[in-house]
């Protein structure tokens, strides 16, 4: 025993410093690789696989394992510090801090909360029609803000609306499923319940009556310290024969959990909407390249790795993936509401007033009071949503591609990008105040103001300040990205994905179709257990190299791969917006598993029958590029 209790503490020790061993043992157990070939594919293989181990197991911070290329690539000679240096700051690094101004002024100002409240009181309070409406507000929200600030904001309307539900039903239960316009079936229905319990009661009270006469006409046959439940025979009279009976045990009640929910459907409500909201923040991430890090990711690492190829914008990119998101919205709508609310769509999506039960019309006043409570749309509002607006059509009308855009009007083509946009309009936000400067004749100045000077009383206050912006700013994600630009700079210097491409050549044999789907299948198995922006990050040199090795389209494979990426919804782990949801513990593991497993399929089939249909003709995959041509002679040169 004392050696299995030693034993025992030595693997909790162990277990315990896991991720410190394998941060010590890992780059150990490597360093035969380019010690014995001191080459700088080696060399560079050696920087990728540790970056890559680290990320995946998560044994170091991922902003903390991003900075590894900077001080391994120096060390074995592959690039030069100041060039390593030059890697972690890009475009699309200016991109996305134009962006998360915009987000900080629209948190700041609660214009995410109105638009999410008007959507919801839109729907309606149905249980499939509220599912659907707070499912398109987060797909707006998400396709701006990250997809973890849209689920953090979303949830605490979606939370008081189910509390809302949940009190109602338990002050209400027994009229669930009962309509508002029948008060006269309410009495009648409340007075054959008391019949019906008063002849139970009077049914239990004359069984209990003829137990206790049967016992007592036992002469001597009983033991005055009989236990109950305990079998005795009564004493035979010489004509009769011997019976067993068996003394009744008092009838406690059944002790289990209280749960939360009155009824299994309010649970089932509980989790439909709770996953819906992190699996629409998922959709909508995908409609916009500046909607998640893994977009930022790809755009930046295929603009870098294909200088030549101006074909992903703004535009491009919105123009693809909004009919993907559509669809899967639908899908994964009708996913969820046959999985917890049934298939019964009449009963949970009628818009008709005349339907709505009482805790329905509770719910919709919950929501029109949060709205309330908001009060008349304030002036830095009204300034935020212009903004909101402008940044969006400038970004869709710089290069358009069917009509000249606005950068036709500058002399020097090629100088200004959606980050010029994003920045400028940015740095404006902290700029203007956010106090009226004028007086107005149709709205109550005080009012108007109120918020305003709650949060600054300095009457030339601006929108966002610094520290509004700080708040928001994901530098850990700004550090993986950048990462991930050294890992793809280092494997194009030192040859490795020429290499890399060169061992994929059996699989030339395989169609286009096929080796997207294998793509999208690895990608999306692997993110389940990884984070999102390190898996895009190992994944798109080596698909950009087999892509060319097999004279592929490179967005062929790498679109399809960008979006799976983001389709790791099966756990809790899979994504922060996930990790949110879950938190509020209306949903299990279980749970997630099943219903993330059907919008895992749909995202796939959806994904893949983009890439074959309508990308075809707007990325014109049907065949091998110049510029994927000049990037494959280069390299083989």
């Amino acid at each position: 025993m004392w050696l299995k209790s030693d034993r025992m503490d030595v693997l909790e020790k162990v277990w315990t410093a896991r991720k410190l061993i394998l941060v010590v043992l890992i780059p150990l157990s490597l360093l035969p690789l380019p010690l014995i070939h001191p080459t700088s594919e080696a060399c560079c293989a050696y920087v990728l696989i540790v970056t890559a181990v680290y990320w995946v197991s998560e044994a170091v911070p991922l902003g903390a394992a991003a900075l590894v290329p900077a001080f391994l690539y120096p060390l074995f000679g592959v690039l030069k510090s100041s060039e390593v240096a030059a890697e972690y700051c890009k475009d699309t690094t200016l991109l996305l801090i134009g962006v998360i101004c915009l987000a900080a002024s629209i948190e700041k100002w609660n214009l995410h909360k109105r638009i999410a409240l008007r959507m919801v009181m839109i729907a309606g309070a149905k249980p499939g029609m509220l599912v659907l409406g707070f499912m398109c507000c987060t797909v707006f929200l998400s396709m701006w803000l990250s997809n973890t600030s849209t689920t953090a904001m979303v949830m605490p309307i979606a939370e008081a609306v189910l509390q809302q539900l949940i009190s109602t039903g338990v002050a209400d239960a027994q009229d669930d499923s009962d309509t508002i316009e029948g008060p006269d079936e309410d009495s009648d229905k409340e007075d054959n319940l008391d019949k019906n319990q008063l002849e139970l009661l009077y049914r239990r009270e004359s069984c209990v009556k003829q137990e206790l006469c049967t016992l007592s006409e036992e002469p001597n046959g009983v033991p005055r310290n009989t236990s109950p439940g305990q079998d005795f025979h009564k004493q035979s009279n010489g004509h009769l024969p011997q019976i067993s009976i068996r003394i009744p045990e008092p009838q406690k009640p059944a002790e289990k959990e209280p749960s939360p929910y009155p009824t299994k459907k309010d649970h089932m409500i509980c989790k439909c909407l709770s996953l819906s909201i992190t699996y629409a923040a998922t959709i909508g991430g995908l409609i916009t390249i500046t909607g998640t890090s893994s977009n930022l990711i790809f755009a930046e690492q295929f603009n870098s790795r294909y200088p030549d190829a101006k074909v992903i914008n703004f535009g491009t990119w919105f123009i693809f993936s909004l009919p993907i998101s559509i669809i899967m919205l639908v899908l994964t709508w009708l996913w969820l509401h046959c999985l917890f609310l049934g298939c019964n769509f009449r009963e949970t999506c009628s818009l008709s007033k005349k339907r709505k039960t009482r805790r329905e019309e509770l719910s919709e006043r919950r929501i029109q009071e949060e709205y309330v409570k908001l009060g008349p749309i304030s002036y830095p509002e009204v300034v935020t949503g212009i903004f909101f607006i402008l940044m969006t059509l400038l970004w869709f009308s710089r290069e358009p591609g069917f009509v000249p855009g606005w950068t036709s009007l500058f002399e020097k083509k090629g100088y200004r990008t959606d980050a010029t946009v994003s920045v400028l309009l940015g740095f404006l936000l902290f700029l203007i105040p956010a106090r009226k400067p004028w007086p107005s004749v149709f709205t109550d100045k005080g009012k108007d103001e109120g918020a305003v000077k709650e949060r600054d009383p300095d009457p030339l206050a601006p929108m966002i300040t610094w520290k509004d912006f700080q708040r928001l700013m994901p530098w850990e994600i700004v550090i993986l990205v950048g990462g991930g630009y050294a890992l793809a700079a280092g494997c194009k210097v030192s040859g490795l994905s020429v290499w890399i491409g060169r061992q994929l050549e059996p699989m030339s044999g395989l169609p286009p179709w096929a080796v997207t789907l294998l793509a999208c299948l690895l990608v999306s198995t692997v993110t389940e257990f990884a984070s999102n922006p390190a898996t895009l990050t190992v994944f798109l040199p080596i698909l950009s190299a087999l892509s060319e090795t097999l004279h592929i389209n490179p967005l062929h494979t790498l679109i399809p791969a960008t979006m799976c990426v983001s389709f790791g919804v099966m756990l809790p782990v899979g994504n922060p917006p996930n990790a949110i949801v879950f938190s509020y513990g209306h949903v299990q593991i279980s749970d997630m598993v099943k219903a993330g497993f059907g919008v895992n399929v749909i995202g796939v089939v959806v994904v893949m029958l983009a890439i074959m249909t309508w990308g075809v003709p707007l990325f014109q995959l049907t065949e091998f590029p110049d510029w994927a041509v000049m990037r494959n002679v280069t390299d083989s040169l």
